[in-house]
């Protein structure tokens, strides 16, 4: 169907929009991921979808346009970490990078995909320069006890392109939740994703239930999918897309707070990370359950895929 068609029922406005079911919202999709689309209807796609919302069952077809046309990473030997980093730094060191290379010490593959969606941001790709870890330029096959880092644009370059109509409307679409949301791995992985807004931690929890996902998901710190090291967020587990609490929400903060950098630049957040990795500085209490959690979910979901006929 030409996409003007869909854009047609997406957008008559909040109460008059009519949502799209599975195959339609993949087709809507795969024609603005491949180019084949003017910038007016990629801006009209965007704008709709910004006002309508969008549904588990169109975000799930957003998920199979997204996972048809991508670059998958080779499965390895255990399910993969993959951990989205899109949000960035604004006030706080950015410590994705010390959740990803707590859980590669533990011995697991770890992924983390993202790009730089704001200009005034700290975004992980400084602070992974900064620790001598650098984008990988094609996806690989990551070996256990190991972090690799794939830019969204080497993923997928049409991802990549309408993540950047943010720059140009000064508003999210629906790429922004799908980066959180999607396995990059042509095999079994564990998605350790955020919400920033609890609207989103419904949404994301309903489409994880369709698509049947493995994932950890938490409101993570300014939107980055690694627990505030000053508080313990709520953590959610899903094994096959069945939805079990972990963790409560710890209220306030905790009795000591860690000693984080006063700067979020990356080299004062990768000069610390550096020196919890070495054990200089201790583990933030909220990240070390985090990183037990993710441990432990991913034991788990290890076993089953073993066990499965």
């Amino acid at each position: 169907m030409a996409i003007g068609n869909y854009i047609k029922e997406i957008g008559r406005g909040k109460d008059g929009a009519r949502a799209l079911n599975r195959e339609q919202a993949a087709d809507l999709l795969g024609q603005v991921l491949d180019g084949t689309v003017t910038d007016l209807e990629v801006g009209a796609f965007c704008l709709a979808m910004r006002i309508k919302g969008e549904t588990a069952e169109e975000m799930a077809g957003f998920l199979d346009a997204v996972r048809s046309r991508m670059a998958l990473l080779p499965a390895s030997d255990v399910p993969v970490v993959v951990i989205p980093s899109y949000n960035g730094a604004r006030k706080l060191p950015l410590l994705t990078p010390l959740l990803a290379l707590l859980l590669a010490r533990e011995g697991l593959p770890v992924l983390i995909h993202g790009t730089a969606t704001e200009d005034k941001r700290v975004f992980v790709s400084e602070v992974l320069a900064a620790l001598d870890i650098h984008a990988q330029a094609a996806t690989k096959k990551i070996a256990n006890g190991s972090l690799a880092f794939v830019p969204t644009g080497t993923l997928l370059p049409g991802l990549q392109r309408l993540l950047d109509v943010r720059r140009v409307v000064n508003l999210r679409n629906p790429a922004h939740s799908l980066v959180k949301l999607m396995n990059p791995v042509d095999g079994p992985a564990l998605l350790v994703s955020s919400y920033t807004h609890p609207e989103y931690a419904v949404s994301m929890a309903d489409t994880f239930a369709l698509v049947q996902a493995h994932a950890l998901l938490i409101r993570g710190t300014e939107g980055e999918a690694v627990a505030d090291a000053r508080r313990t967020p709520k953590m959610q587990a899903f094994v096959t897309g069945q939805a079990t609490d972990l963790q409560a929400y710890q209220a306030g903060s905790l009795t000591t707070l860690p000693e984080l950098p006063t700067s979020i630049d990356p080299a004062s957040t990768a000069a610390y990370i550096q020196s919890v990795l070495q054990g200089h500085s201790p583990v933030p209490p909220p990240i070390a359950e985090q990183v037990a959690h993710i441990l432990h979910l991913h034991t788990h979901l290890h076993q089953a895929l073993l066990c499965a006929p």
